[in-house]
């Protein structure tokens, strides 16, 4: 499992709309793939070096996404990352587009909630919202 904080997540997601809005839209976490799939406000989970939220904003040449690693899952804070990402969000990179429309009625529905956590199965994606002290 994955933990954010909603600072954080919201965080994310806001970046993302102030670079679409300055920069003419959302990237398509699809390669391009699946062109219009997925460009829309929210925020992609992404497993590589670690486990962390990225800004889905487009960017100006040179601009970096915000990046919010998983509390268990930043190569900077556990040396055990690469263990950790490979047993609960498995061996390849990928990412996952989630609606920030969704994420804000999750996080809104309790405002106690400090933290998102994410779930990985091999067929779903599991998300719940918890309070720490």
């Amino acid at each position: 499992m994955f933990t954010f904080s909603v600072v954080e997540v919201r965080a994310v997601i806001a970046r993302g709309c102030t670079d679409a809005e300055a920069n003419g839209g959302f990237r398509n976490p699809h390669y391009g793939l699946l062109p219009g799939k997925d460009e829309r406000p929210g925020l992609w989970i992404v497993g590589d070096e670690g486990v962390y939220l990225l800004s889905n904003g487009k960017l100006a040449e040179g601009q970096l996404a915000l990046v919010i690693y998983a509390d268990e899952c930043d190569p900077k804070t556990n040396q055990d990352y690469w263990h950790y990402k490979r047993r609960y969000f498995g061996g390849d990179d990928g990412i996952v587009f989630i609606g920030g429309e969704r994420l804000e009625a999750m996080l809104s529905a309790n405002p106690e909630v400090t933290h998102l956590r994410a779930m990985f199965t091999p067929d779903t994606l599991q998300l719940c919202v918890v309070t720490r002290p």
